[in-house]
């Protein structure tokens, strides 16, 4: 079976987007932790449109965090961009639920964890945020922000089939150098997990790749909700993580779900978990929750389901407190997936699980 799985880049006019709506959602929070925050952005050349609803003690400058962001992420732009904001307060209605402590929005959130890397993440989507990882901090001179990484694996043969990046570069650059770059990675990608290293390599192969960023696509927040995610490997709700406060379940019960299947796996009772997380708005218990153990299962899915409700505090309110979502820096997930660092405090080994 081949199983294909994609990463992007920080400098992909999405994941732009991403980063100057979670640096917003950080600022509120690091100065009134109470926040209510819901913003998406959107970039096309050098014109920017921040939008959504700030209910906050704290006025975040919202021209200066975006110039932050841009002056790493779009070197094109510098400080000379055109800034279009649009901000509410939150909706009187949405407000009645959250402050009764039940949920921000009506909605469906699924956790993924499996034993195929030490991460606990499908080893395809591994691979590819590696490669993205490493175009990302060794700052390559022929290399401009904008990339994505794809990988192809073959679980029949547990061998890699293709491994593909296509990766802006500077228009001094020739396309063999370009490519000789991105095989090294690969290739040092490879050989670390003890994989084969005869894949098909792909590199750009459309030729050259000079204009990118926001002047080759436009970039909206939560379009990379795979790459935020598993890659593909298990369902999606469809609700998108980043510019959203804890109190939006679309955020806090995806991150309590990944952590709960991660619970599952290392209490023994699968080796491959999908969990489902529901909510109706306004009401604070989850309306349902789904186990699916892929067949790997060592005890019955029922009996997880009641395990999960015995341990977790499900409630909007109690997963905040139990993850400490209100202390998060979100900047660090708006790149490389929301279940790439280990120390966040979803993907944290040491913490048991308690309600």
């Amino acid at each position: 079976m081949l199983f294909t799985s994609e990463q992007v880049s920080a400098g992909h006019p999405d994941k732009i987007c991403d980063q100057i709506s979670d640096v917003i959602l950080s600022d509120c929070l690091h100065h009134d932790p109470n926040s209510r925050v819901a913003v998406e952005t959107l970039i096309k050349d050098d014109h920017v449109v921040v939008a959504g609803e700030i209910t906050s003690q704290h006025e975040p400058d919202v021209q200066e965090l975006v110039r932050r962001v841009l002056a790493v992420r779009e070197p094109a732009i510098k400080d000379d961009f055109d800034l279009a904001v649009h901000i509410s307060k939150q909706s009187g209605d949405i407000a009645l639920g959250v402050d009764r402590k039940g949920a921000g929005d009506q909605g469906l959130m699924f956790g993924y964890a499996c034993d195929e890397t030490h991460r606990m993440l499908p080893l395809p989507f591994v691979l590819a945020t590696e490669a993205i990882q490493y175009l990302q901090q060794e700052h390559h001179e022929e290399l401009l922000p904008d990339a994505k990484a794809q990988v192809t694996f073959d679980y029949g043969k547990k061998r890699i089939d293709t491994f593909l990046i296509s990766t802006q570069h500077k228009d001094t650059e020739e396309l063999v150098d370009v490519k000789q770059i991105c095989a090294r990675i690969m290739i040092r990608i490879a050989d670390a997990y003890g994989l084969n290293t005869d894949f098909r390599i792909l590199v750009n192969p459309t030729g050259r790749f000079v204009t990118g960023g926001s002047f080759a696509d436009s970039g909206v927040t939560g379009r990379k909700i795979i790459a935020d995610t598993y890659g593909g490997m298990c369902r999606h709700g469809g609700g998108a993580f980043s510019g959203k406060d804890p109190t939006k379940v679309d955020r806090s019960a995806a991150y309590m779900a990944r952590r709960i299947a991660k619970d599952v796996l290392r209490a023994g009772f699968a080796k491959r978990c999908e969990v489902q997380l529901a909510y109706a708005i306004g009401v604070e218990e989850p309306v349902s929750i789904l186990v699916n153990t892929y067949r790997t299962g060592r005890v019955p899915a029922g009996y997880i389901v009641k395990w999960i409700r015995k341990h977790y505090d499900l409630t909007p309110e109690g997963m905040i407190s139990f993850l400490g979502l209100r202390h998060v820096d979100y900047n660090y997930t708006s790149t490389l997936g929301h279940f790439w660092r280990q120390w966040l405090p979803w993907e944290d080994e040491s913490r048991p699980y308690e309600k």
